[in-house]
């Protein structure tokens, strides 16, 4: 009942997850196409108002005309809309989609013994830690340094530098699917941050101040515009860290962490194409195609080193008792009796008699019949299962089941 219970918590958090962040994405796309494609207003009465920018738009069958002024408008309305929630909410359900998927279930999903052999609330302390400290040392660089002359410049070297070696103690620390994850969280953890410890409240200054009929001081628009910058170019490597997960050939490559690293950097430079592209338009920048070439010449350069080499012959994995079982019957069919033995040693752990994970139960020919399939795609095709190879399965007996699987998976 517990297992079916986190199921449903996990499908539910997802979504919710999943919609949150199309929201709060999509704004911070959107807004960084506004700044960038914003011209100087034509009309008199809109530059005496102090705009600085303005943008004729045609959507759904109307017209839209968003102005932005320099500091602040000569008057408050009626109604603003603040952009926080989505961020807010991203977070809360981002983070409780990860304590249910990996920290309640720590030994089985975040910790891999292979690695770091520690207990179940050290790694949950660990990885909760991730979070806190690169906002911590994040924060400190931006203050430290963002404000110097080619401050961006000098800040964005250095989060990188901070990214690399998280990315690196996260794939040394943790089982190699939570240790993308992780980072992803890490990083969504300080762009939320930045908009609940810097941009909100710059905002709230400047808001009070006009009520108060004071001179509004624009280091809160530069700062909270800054986060805001840094909030963008995070995006595309978050993405890919919350995605990888379905994809095991990523995070379970011998240098997993290097992986991450490029993708994450391919990312941010194909963001950067797109932000420079609206200004490219307008002519206020050079064209960005470097910047996309760059990316794309990473992510070609990743496939190309991460494809697998050709496998060896069955019969060449000598000394295996098992590879020369599968070698001996190449060209026959194998049975369920040759698969169960396999089964009962490397999968019986957590889907038999006494624990079924995911509601999957493994111990019977037609338990095995019934989830034929996912037992290929998951221990074959994938080889996410067993989770971590906590079980040691070799890959004389993953190719056995997959004979097993094409040669019809009978369980007579």
């Amino acid at each position: 009942m517990e297992s079916y219970l986190l199921d449903w918590a996990n499908l539910l958090l997802r979504w919710v997850h999943v919609i949150t962040a199309i929201a709060w994405v999509g704004s911070s796309f959107y807004f960084v196409f506004l700044d960038s494609s914003l011209t100087p207003p034509v009309d008199d009465d809109l530059k005496k108002q102090g705009v600085s920018g303005e943008l004729w738009a045609v959507h759904g069958g109307g017209f839209y005309h968003p102005v932005k002024f320099n500091v602040s408008p000569p008057q408050l309305p009626r109604h603003l809309h603040w952009f926080y929630w989505e961020s807010y909410s991203t977070w809360l359900s981002g983070f409780s989609l990860f304590t249910v998927s990996y920290l309640w279930s720590a030994s089985t999903y975040l910790i891999d013994k292979s690695r770091m052999d520690w207990s179940p609330g050290a790694a949950i302390s660990v990885a909760v830690a991730f979070l806190v400290v690169f906002w911590m040392l994040y924060d400190s660089i931006c203050q430290l340094f963002g404000k110097r002359k080619n401050g961006d410049a000098i800040v964005g070297a250095l989060v990188l530098v901070l990214v690399c070696v998280a990315s690196w103690l996260a794939c040394h620390w943790f089982a190699g699917r939570a240790a993308f994850l992780l980072v992803g969280a890490m990083i969504a953890t300080s762009m939320s941050a930045n908009v609940f410890f810097w941009i909100i409240p710059g905002q709230k200054k400047v808001i009070a101040a006009i009520k108060a009929g004071q001179p509004v001081d624009p280091i809160h628009g530069q700062r909270g515009k800054q986060r805001s910058v840094h909030n963008t170019y995070f995006t595309l490597p978050v993405l890919f860290a919350m995605l990888s997960n379905h994809y095991s050939f990523t995070y379970t490559h011998p240098q997993n962490w290097l992986v991450l690293i490029l993708m994450m950097f391919a990312g941010a430079a194909i963001r950067q194409f797109f932000v420079m592209r609206h200004g490219w338009k307008l002519g206020r920048n050079r064209h960005p195609l470097p910047y996309a070439l760059v990316g794309v010449a990473v992510i070609a350069g990743a496939i190309f080193w991460m494809a697998p080499a050709p496998q060896a012959a069955m019969n060449s994995v000598a000394g295996n008792d098992q590879g020369a079982r599968t070698s001996a019957a190449k060209n026959t069919k194998i049975g369920f009796q040759e698969v169960q033995p396999v089964l009962a040693q490397r999968c019986y752990m957590c889907h038999g008699a006494q624990v079924q994970m995911k509601n999957v139960r493994l111990d019977s020919p037609e338990q095995v019949k019934q989830h034929a399939q996912a037992i290929y795609q998951q221990v074959v095709v994938t080889k996410i299962m067993p989770m971590n190879n906590a079980t040691g399965i070799t890959d004389a007996e993953r190719a056995l089941i997959g004979q097993w699987f094409q040669g019809g998976a009978r369980t007579e």
